[in-house]
């Protein structure tokens, strides 16, 4: 059974929480931080009894918008423990999703805490805690980018992203079975994905070059074709995509 520590400045918040985690089976105990100061003092008593010990932590349930030092800060921390117990966001934000699961986390939470949402991520923890001495929980998984859709995180495996489309200050992923809206800049997801056959081709998107169909010269200008969809290929990028795809086919 799961000891569980919940974290939220937001007393109501605190305690409703706190009263669903111990109505869950799988939750030996449960108790309540009032900020993220207070967490850390609790968790560091937890890792100085040990994983057997009395004081020990499975789990943490972490709002992130906390005065002082917020959620992400103090799972920021939690990733240079040896032994750090799992995280779940549990926030009224969307935006934090990325940043949360580049930590590791469990799960991501959106208030208001539904009872069967919460019991899913309860049911990800508890398979978690019996595997942890075979999965590394903090290291972050290059495979896959978590998307939200209806207060349900979904994790879309990058190979399967064909192109991006900037958006402002977010970013639209496309699959073959959609698109999704993700708050991190274009020109982060280039800069990490880079490795992985993603290329620029203009101030709005980013493109998978194993997923580029045709290059068409036309009149002087070049556009690929992706999927269905033409996107067009500014001057700027355009000899540095020919010499890619030339690279590409020659190998």
């Amino acid at each position: 059974m799961l000891r569980a520590l919940a974290v939220d400045d937001e007393r109501p918040s605190l305690e409703e929480l706190v009263y669903l985690l111990n109505a869950d089976p799988r939750i030996g105990s449960a108790e309540g931080a009032g900020d993220a100061t207070e967490a850390l003092r609790r968790i560091n008593r937890a890792l100085e009894s040990g994983p057997a010990g009395p004081e020990a932590i499975d789990v943490v349930f972490l709002d992130i918008n906390m005065p002082g030092l917020d959620g992400l800060d103090l799972a920021r921390l939690l990733t240079g423990f040896a032994q750090p117990p799992l995280v779940v966001f549990v926030t009224a934000h969307e935006d934090f999703a990325v940043q949360a699961f580049d930590l590791k986390a469990v799960d991501y939470v959106l208030k208001p805490v539904r009872k069967e949402r919460l019991a899913e991520a309860v049911r990800r923890a508890a398979e978690l805690r019996g595997t942890t001495a075979r999965i590394p929980v903090h290291e972050p998984d290059p495979d896959h980018i978590p998307v939200e859709l209806g207060g349900v995180t979904r994790f879309v495996a990058v190979d399967d992203i064909t192109h991006v489309e900037a958006q402002g200050d977010y970013a639209r992923l496309h699959t073959g079975r959609g698109s999704h809206l993700v708050r991190i800049p274009l020109s982060t997801l280039e800069d990490r994905w880079r490795s992985r056959g993603f290329v620029r081709i203009h101030r709005r998107h980013l493109v998978a070059l194993r997923h580029i169909g045709e290059l068409r010269l036309d009149a002087g200008t070049v556009s690929v074709l992706v999927g269905s969809e033409e996107l067009q290929v500014s001057r700027r990028h355009a000899r540095e995509l020919r010499d890619l795809l030339m690279r590409r086919t020659a190998s």
